[in-house]
């Protein structure tokens, strides 16, 4: 008798567990669906005037996707003008330049109607590519603005003299271990950095000018690293407009002659998989060669 009483008790933790799996995994299949239907409908097919809408997000490291969507508008003849919505406090120099040269090529040689549309933040990097668009709008509480270039690394040293570990390094070249988190620099390497940090804040400086069609003096007397609101920022000429995001896409569809709602268009999203639903993109958290060799200094159009 006992052992009918353990196998009925076995048999329904069978049930119950093949149940609750099978509901898990219909919660999960739902999810999937609905992600792959709601692409569907702002993807290049819709029909109508179409403005395409480019999102600009978190800080800038790898500008690939920003750069293909925003050629990918800028290829399609169907898509009557481009907005960069930004909420972005910036990022990696060469990143950020790389959009912005995207957005200035769709501007000046493809003649493409292109306008930046800041939500919270459009500031330092996310800023210097906004100021190639045609028109800036930002929010009266939006955050503008902090054009400069920080580089910073921590020293831990005293750390390693405490574990008593001692770093050996071979160089050949003078500067070649300039920002070695092992020890200070010396005067020379701080003199070096500066230098480069120099010339980035002048191709920073001298971008936003072209973009803004200003005067680079006019834009290095404010180019001091701080920020502003959007109401601010107007009254700077650093923006044209303050505007929420629809009011930008009302405005911007009345610029290109569309009359009516416009169809506002996404890329489209890498479709998922049920394991990447259920576990996300493991690939950042897996140590690789070339992380594991990441010690060097970078440089940032970064508001922190």
């Amino acid at each position: 008798m006992a052992g009918n009483g353990r196998s009925r008790t076995l048999l329904w933790v069978l049930i119950g567990g093949g149940a609750f799996f099978l509901f898990v995994l219909a919660v999960f299949t739902l999810v999937y669906l609905t992600l792959h239907a709601g692409g569907a409908e702002t993807s290049f097919t819709s029909f109508g005037d179409k403005i395409g809408v480019v999102d600009l997000e978190g800080v800038i490291l790898d500008p690939k996707t920003v750069v293909q969507d925003l050629k990918r508008f800028g290829d399609d003849d169907s898509v009557k003008a481009i907005i960069l919505h930004v909420n972005s406090p910036g990022g990696g120099v060469a990143a950020s330049e790389e959009i912005y040269r995207q957005v200035k090529r769709l501007r000046d040689e493809k003649h493409r109607y292109i306008v930046a549309s800041i939500e919270t933040v459009g500031a330092s990097g996310a800023y210097y590519v906004s100021s190639a668009a045609r028109k800036i709008y930002a929010d009266n509480g939006s955050i503008v603005g902090s054009i400069g270039v920080i580089a910073e690394w921590v020293n831990y040293g005293e750390l390693m003299h405490w574990a008593k570990l001692k770093p050996q390094i071979l160089k050949v070249g003078e500067f070649k271990d300039t920002g070695d988190p092992t020890r200070d620099m010396t005067p020379a390497e701080r003199e070096y950095m500066q230098s480069l940090i120099d010339n980035m804040y002048g191709q920073f400086v001298q971008a936003v000018a072209d973009g803004r069609h200003a005067k680079k003096e006019d834009i290095r007397a404010i180019a001091d690293g701080r920020v502003w609101t959007g109401q601010e920022a107007l009254m700077l000429h650093l923006i044209d407009q303050v505007a929420d995001f629809q009011a930008a896409v009302d405005d911007t569809a009345k610029s290109v002659g569309i009359k009516g709602e416009p169809t506002l268009v996404h890329p489209e999203k890498k479709r998922q998989t049920l394991f990447d639903l259920l576990f996300g993109d493991l690939a950042q958290w897996l140590p690789t060669r070339e992380k594991l060799l990441e010690q060097h200094v970078g440089f940032y159009y970064l508001w922190q």
